[in-house]
């Protein structure tokens, strides 16, 4: 076998292998794709961080008080695609979060969509379908 073919065999063997450590890195297997939640609530926190950001959002329970919700967004720069900044969320925000809720039955969930105070709706890229409030 020639050296150069050795190379590019090992070279589309790292490929691959790098592929897959992507593909499991980014598992959504932990978010209940067949359901939404609509959670209306005042924002708490947005972390535009990456690779992933974050909402912490207050939502009111049935005993009078509020639970935190954690919501993963997608990465800032796939964020900016859609219209967002830094500054679309600021905490006291009265909005609605649209999100694939955790399986595990905690209070969090993957992003699809928020409606800010002004009416404005900011989706997640990934999030090809209308939202179902």
């Amino acid at each position: 076998m020639k050296k150069s073919s050795v190379i590019g065999w090992l070279l589309g063997l790292i490929a691959l292998l790098t592929a897959a450590t992507a593909t499991a890195h980014h598992s959504a297997a932990m978010f209940d794709r067949d359901k939404q939640v609509s959670l209306n609530g005042t924002i708490v926190q947005f972390e535009w961080t990456n690779p992933h950001s974050w909402i912490q959002i207050d939502v009111p329970n049935e005993n009078g008080g509020t639970d935190r919700w954690s919501v993963e967004c997608n990465s800032p720069n796939n964020l900016v695609r859609m219209g967002w900044k830094s500054t679309s969320l600021k905490p006291g925000d009265k909005v609605t979060i649209l999100i694939h809720p955790l399986r595990n039955g905690e209070k969090g969930g993957s992003f699809l969509s928020v409606t800010l105070p002004d009416g404005t709706v900011l989706m997640d890229p990934a999030y090809r379908a209308a939202p179902k409030y």
